[in-house]
């Protein structure tokens, strides 16, 4: 993995690699591609309408990089940071192109990015908030090494219906810390 290196608004500098993917900040070529994939309903369903400015403006508090495999633009992995000491912890999210689901991508770049949270940037807990019937999500994050923590009840809008859905608290500790 390389090492990676955070401008002053939290925008990550560097490429990180994982064993198949390669994490890279994302960068306007890739822009066409994770809109195209925003808009297919297997990530619609969960991420919702597509913003005017995404993907650069419409979250200015996530660090996102473009999930890569085999040089082509595979899917978008993000995380924000609590700061503050007494809560300190990083979260993430991701999708993952319908055409390159099922083949270990995502799993592969959140273990990547994990990596880079608690090796580079120093955290020790990572949290994940996928709606309970994402099925395929929990899953991936499960096998990624994520544990259900509990269900946060009426936690999101679901963007098709605009009726309440349920959430489900994961998180992923990777060190020892003092009780």
């Amino acid at each position: 993995m390389t090492r990676g290196g955070v401008e002053g608004s939290g925008r990550e500098t560097t490429d990180l690699n994982g064993t198949g993917v390669v994490l890279q900040p994302i960068g306007e070529a890739d822009a066409p591609a994770l809109r195209a994939m925003r808009l297919e309903p297997e990530v619609a369903a969960w991420w919702g309408p597509l913003e005017d400015d995404f993907p650069f403006g419409d979250d200015p508090d996530a660090s996102r990089f473009t999930i890569s495999r085999g040089g082509a633009v595979a899917g978008l992995i993000q995380y924000g940071e609590e700061l503050e000491p007494m809560y300190r912890h990083a979260w993430i999210d991701l999708f993952v192109g319908p055409s390159h689901g099922r083949r270990g991508v995502g799993t592969d770049a959140i273990v990547t990015l994990v990596r880079h949270l608690t090796e580079d940037r120093g955290h020790h807990r990572i949290t994940i908030d996928p709606a309970v019937d994402n099925i395929a999500a929990v899953g991936c994050y499960e096998k990624a090494g994520f544990r259900r923590v509990g269900v946060m009840e009426a936690a999101e809008r679901d963007p098709l219906s605009g009726r309440w859905r349920d959430a489900l608290l994961m998180e992923l500790v990777v060190r020892p810390i003092d009780r």
